[in-house]
């Protein structure tokens, strides 16, 4: 998934816009527009998969899909009414206590394996603790990977301060050149990134940030008040079609590797690496988990995204889930 960087300017800036807009979300009876935080990140790529098996179809809903990069700017499109489901990560609910018009609808991947620390293939690093004072790439200050960082840091003893982050922004291209370049000595990236750069030996996995970080919501989907406003059963439909997505793709691995991968453009190998680290992270039900929950509202506060802890049970609801 993009690292997802939510500047206090650009919540002040979507909640500012948010009456204005509210009222021309994209779904008007036609086409459900379907937004995705990132184009590959596996809490994400079921919305494709969901589509090529033709299960919004099943349940009457014909879609249409967007990339974005990263959960701000889908945040934004959503406010702005071009999207009506937005598909991402936990870290958006922080706009949605700034006031957003939208709000979470399912926890669907409430673990966060599929982002790792990566280091360049011919590393000397082969343990968490040769980083201790080392450089790791993150995205940009404030940003979902700055607090992964941050945590590493506190998990090992070493204080938010053990290693010294870096932020080179979150290209696959730019990652590297700094890898090249001994800018960083690690990058926190998403791990189909990450196998990809092994398959090509250009970098390796060093561990899943799942192995110092409690759930976090990682995977969330999101709807604009438009849309439960104005057809709470195409939202309905949504959910149910994601959650036989979610039970397919747990039962067919080779059917779903072939189907990422042409959605990803990563070789099969790739992709067959992320599902076996992944598939367990999905939820079977997009119920919230209270760890999750405390996860967020800390690292809101932690990453001063918002100036007073926030009530978590006004961010999400459950009642769109099927029975």
């Amino acid at each position: 998934m993009s690292k997802l960087h939510l500047p206090s300017i650009v919540l002040a800036a979507l909640v500012a816009s948010g009456p204005a807009v509210v009222g021309s979300a994209a779904f008007a009876g036609g086409t459900l527009a379907i937004g995705k935080a990132d184009a590959n990140a596996s809490p994400i790529v079921p919305v494709n998969v969901a589509d090529k098996l033709g299960l919004f179809k099943k349940h009457g809903l014909d879609v249409k899909i967007a990339d974005f990069t990263g959960g701000s700017k889908l945040s934004q499109a959503m406010v702005a009414g071009s999207i009506d489901i937005g598909v991402g990560a936990g870290t958006e609910m922080a706009f949605v206590s700034k006031g957003a018009p939208i709000i979470a609808v399912c926890d669907d991947a409430p673990a966060i394996p599929f982002i790792g620390i990566a280091v360049p293939w011919d590393s000397p690093i082969h343990t968490v603790e040769e980083l201790k004072g080392k450089k790791i790439g993150i995205s940009s200050a404030g940003s979902l990977t700055d607090w992964l960082a941050r945590e590493l840091g506190d998990h090992e003893g070493w204080g938010p301060d053990g290693v010294t982050r870096v932020a080179i922004g979150n290209g696959a291209a730019a990652i590297l050149a700094a890898f090249r370049t001994n800018a960083i000595d690690a990058d926190i990236a998403v791990t189909s990134n990450i196998f990809n750069w092994e398959e090509k030996k250009q970098g390796r996995l060093l561990i899943p940030v799942s192995k110092y970080v409690g759930n976090i919501a990682a995977g969330t989907i999101y709807a604009t008040q438009h849309l439960i406003a104005t057809d709470p059963d195409a939202l309905r439909g949504f959910l149910v079609a994601w959650l036989e997505t979610i039970d397919y793709m747990g039962k067919h691995k080779a059917e779903t590797v072939q189907i990422e991968s042409e959605v990803t453009g990563y070789s099969e190998s790739v992709m067959a690496k992320e599902y076996d680290l992944t598939k367990k992270m999905f939820s079977n039900d997009c119920k919230f988990d209270a760890a999750s929950l405390a996860n967020l509202k800390r690292a809101f506060v932690d990453q001063k995204l918002v100036e007073t802890p926030p009530d978590m049970s006004k961010l999400y609801t459950e009642a769109f889930l099927p029975k």
